[in-house]
């Protein structure tokens, strides 16, 4: 089996979007990319919006992912299991189409026999335990996020420190909308350390509009930035080496 890299968005959000285009449709496309959209809803206390939980819900659908609405309190917990729930939910996925393709016909494990489904679940276990990781991560900071920043910075330390006890290869990227001049902002580049926002989180300024929808597209854009830049370093090594056979 092709273990590659397994590529999620991690969207952490407290309302509905309100500018750019729909990010129901935008998580469609990362899907169609290979990207998982997750998305983990922070409520206020007591407060039910019924719209924002409809987006959540109908972001992760189209993005192939998980979706959790919490309170701020839950949300350390919340972000390590919606990731390792997601990563699980993708390699089942790829497990079933594996299966697919060797018995030549539509079998899912839930129709295995308990043993068999138990040994494909090894499978499954093992391959999130060393498969590689790529989490884009979209923290909106617009006006009401501004007493949550806090929790969510801790809890994305959490997810770091969780995700190092893997085997496999993680890499993190954080982008915060909207940003200061533009729609979405990067405010940490691809790095295997999630440790570095400690320092970038007490300099984010909240407030303005809410743009998911570009939000998730400028995501998929720097997953194709790190593919290109990938390719590029690869290309370049082939060359010395052969430069020096």
């Amino acid at each position: 089996m092709n273990k590659g890299k397994l590529k999620q968005i991690l969207l952490i959000t407290d309302g509905c979007s309100n500018h750019g285009e729909d990010p129901v449709a935008m998580a469609a496309l990362a899907k169609e990319q290979g990207i998982t959209v997750n998305v983990i809803g922070i409520l206020e206390e007591n407060i039910v919006d019924q719209d924002a939980i409809n987006e959540i819900e109908g972001i992760a659908m189209s993005g192939g992912g998980v979706s959790q609405v919490v309170y701020a309190e839950q949300l350390s917990q919340t972000v390590q299991m919606v990731t390792r729930q997601a990563m699980t939910q993708t390699l089942q996925g790829v497990v079933n189409s594996e299966l697919q393709q060797i018995l030549g016909k539509k079998v899912t494990m839930e129709e295995l026999s308990p043993e068999k489904r138990g040994e494909v679940m090894e499978v499954v276990d093992l391959l999130g335990e060393t498969i590689g990781m790529e989490i884009l991560i979209l923290v909106d900071t617009s006006g009401s996020m501004k007493p949550k920043l806090p929790t969510v910075k801790e809890s994305l330390l959490d997810l770091s420190i969780s995700l190092n006890s893997r085997i496999g290869e993680n890499q993190f990227s954080v982008s915060v909308f909207p940003g200061k001049k533009e729609e979405v902002e990067t405010v940490l580049e691809w790095t295997p350390k999630l440790e570095s926002l400690s320092s970038i989180f007490p300099k984010l300024t909240t407030g303005g509009i809410t743009p998911t929808g570009p939000a998730i597209r400028d995501g998929i854009h720097s997953f194709k930035k790190k593919r290109s830049l990938r390719s590029l370093l690869s290309d370049d090594e082939q060359y010395f080496n052969e430069s020096n056979m």
